[in-house]
């Protein structure tokens, strides 16, 4: 079984133009855009060797979190888009992620893949999401997994059907 560890939270503090990381440290945001549908925030990564800029979208009716990460050369991974499965919530210009463990990992137009089930059933198991986090976390995975295969494993068709559309960086444009 997994080691248990306390529910990953993130704020993302609109006014105050940073993200509050899963271990409390304030992170300067490039950008936040609100939409009715959800948020983007768009910011470097510090500290980490393996990539060095992160794109989110949270999208609370749909419990999860759509990154997109940038990786180093020879850090590159097999993934489009990583999604967690969360409950987001929001009190005035500050959003609030709580990671429900289990995430998707989509490989654009070609597979989708729900990892880290270990996690989420030794949180589970140690009481550290109720039945009601539980059921709804698995209620999110199924919908985003049964979404994403219906539209040929294409995040952005999925997610057009249900009126959202995401816009992210233009990477070509911000290299030296």
């Amino acid at each position: 079984m997994a080691s248990v560890h306390p529910p990953k939270i993130s704020t993302f503090d609109v006014a105050g133009m940073v993200n509050i990381d899963t271990k409390g440290c304030a992170r300067p945001v490039d950008v936040y855009t609100e939409t009715e549908f959800g948020l983007y925030m768009s910011r470097p990564i510090v500290g980490r060797p393996t990539a060095h800029w992160i794109e989110t979208w949270l999208l609370p009716d749909l419990g999860i979190a759509v990154s997109d990460w940038w990786w180093n050369p020879g850090h590159e991974r097999d993934q489009d888009f990583y999604l967690d499965i969360a409950t987001i919530t929001r009190d005035g210009p500050r959003w609030v992620l709580v990671d429900h463990y289990l995430d998707i990992v989509v490989q654009q137009r070609r597979s989708t893949q729900v990892i880290d089930v270990d996690e989420f059933t030794a949180a589970v198991a140690a009481g550290l999401i109720d039945q009601a986090g539980a059921e709804a976390a698995m209620h999110a995975t199924h919908r985003a997994v049964a979404g994403l295969a219906t539209h040929g494993h294409d995040l952005d068709a999925w997610l057009a059907d249900l009126g959202v559309r995401l816009t992210w960086r233009d990477r070509d444009r911000d290299r030296c």
